[in-house]
């Protein structure tokens, strides 16, 4: 049962490679990867600007750390210069404070600096990496599309396409069926020729009324090409004998027309 099963599983899993590799699309398979990478590049963006803004706050607290240290060391000469040592003193103790505050926050934007300058270097890198995907999949998506054309295209003319195939078979259906028509239709004449069937228009003739419709046309031609003949050469007399005699009578017409001189001389 283990083995049936694993063996089916493995006929499944087959089956779905297959229809998966014949649903993929190499050209949308790029597309999306590129939009991922997009999206990648994006993300860094966003932590080099998070990274900056940091920055840029630690450098305003610095800036006014800075300040008031400075008004505490002024305040502290003031206070001194007036006799009061106790000022003095407290100010300067103020001002030791906020140059450690000072120091803290110079180390802190240090760090931050160094971070943002990597995110910085890090965005530009994976630029040039998605400009260089975008190039080689837009060429690998060309030549996909050309390669694609181009099968298609030879498909089509060596005819093992699966549309031409289609009109290859509908073409040779169609030839066959025309073949047997023509071919029964050739067999019921002769049928109907030889009597075997009974025509029941009356159209059909058999060998004998065509032989004598065949002789009978004949003889007409015959009588036809004698009256042009004459007509030809200005004579009266064979046009008579053609007019006047049958099929048997075309040789003796003449014949009378030649004994006619002689009487007529006695």
């Amino acid at each position: 049962m283990s083995g049936v099963m694993k063996r089916m599983g493995m006929i499944f899993r087959a089956k779905a490679n297959k229809a998966l590799d014949r649903a993929e699309d190499p050209r949308e398979t790029l597309d999306y990867s590129y939009q991922k990478q997009l999206e990648l590049l994006q993300k860094v963006r966003r932590g080099v600007a998070d990274v900056a803004t940091s920055r840029k706050r630690l450098e305003l607290q610095l800036n006014q750390l800075q300040g008031q240290s400075s008004k505490l060391e002024d305040q502290g000469r003031k206070a001194l210069a007036l006799g009061r040592e106790d000022l003095a003193r407290e100010a300067l103790s103020r001002r030791a404070s906020l140059q450690q505050q000072v120091s803290d926050l110079e180390t802190q934007h240090q760090t931050l600096q160094g971070e943002e300058e990597k995110l910085t270097l890090a965005a530009q890198r994976l630029q040039a990496k998605v400009d260089a995907f975008r190039t080689k999949k837009e060429t690998i998506k060309a030549t996909y599309t050309a390669a694609q054309a181009q099968t298609r295209i030879g498909e089509a003319f060596s005819g093992i396409s699966e549309e031409m195939g289609d009109v290859g078979m509908a073409i040779q259906r169609a030839e066959d069926k025309t073949a047997q028509l023509q071919a029964r239709a050739g067999a019921i004449d002769e049928l109907l020729a030889s009597g075997a069937l009974d025509d029941p228009t009356g159209m059909a003739k058999d060998d004998l009324t065509a032989e004598l419709d065949r002789l009978s046309g004949g003889s007409d031609v015959e009588l036809e090409l004698q009256r042009m003949k004459a007509e030809l050469a200005g004579g009266s007399a064979p046009k008579q004998a053609i007019e006047g005699g049958g099929a048997g009578s075309g040789q003796a017409a003449p014949h009378a027309e030649q004994e006619r001189p002689r009487f007529d001389k006695q």
